[in-house]
């Protein structure tokens, strides 16, 4: 008798691997992808650029749901910062998107935090913000040194 084979994939996957999923997902309009992402905490976050705080799996999805009714997301992150502590990750990234525009088609750019939280089910999202950016933040960030008085 043979055992059956356990996939094991997601319980190995990184971060990143989890990003690169939700991006794939966005530009796909794959809302089940999208949702296989995030923790089954009830309070997963999403901000959507210039929208409220959406709180939880069902409301997301709704909002998911809403913005892919138009197809989906031309999105592609350029820059990222990732920061990692035991089983939580940060990256900060610049999204750019392509929209569609009565001047034809334009890049936009969003700013984006996304908090990763490795389950027993491997890395999920917990929470995803993204703010309006320019295209100024395309580009590698300049740090400068800062003073605390």
């Amino acid at each position: 008798m043979s055992r059956p084979t356990i996939q094991t994939a997601h319980l190995v996957a990184s971060p990143e691997d989890t990003e690169a999923q939700f991006y794939e997902a966005l530009r796909e309009a794959d809302i089940d992808k999208l949702m296989a992402i995030w923790s089954d905490d009830d309070e997963i976050v999403c901000v959507h650029p210039g929208g409220p705080r959406v709180i939880g799996a069902r409301a997301i999805r709704a909002s998911f749901e809403a913005i892919f009714a138009k197809g989906g997301i031309p999105v592609h992150v350029e820059s990222a910062r990732r920061m990692l502590s035991l089983g939580t990750a940060v990256h900060s990234v610049v999204e750019r998107v392509l929209v569609q525009t009565t001047k034809g088609q334009q890049t936009g750019y969003i700013i984006a935090t996304n908090v990763f939280l490795k389950t027993t089910q491997g890395w999920r999202l917990v929470s995803h913000h993204a703010s309006p950016g320019s295209p100024h933040e395309a580009g590698e960030a300049v740090e400068s040194p800062s003073t605390l008085h």
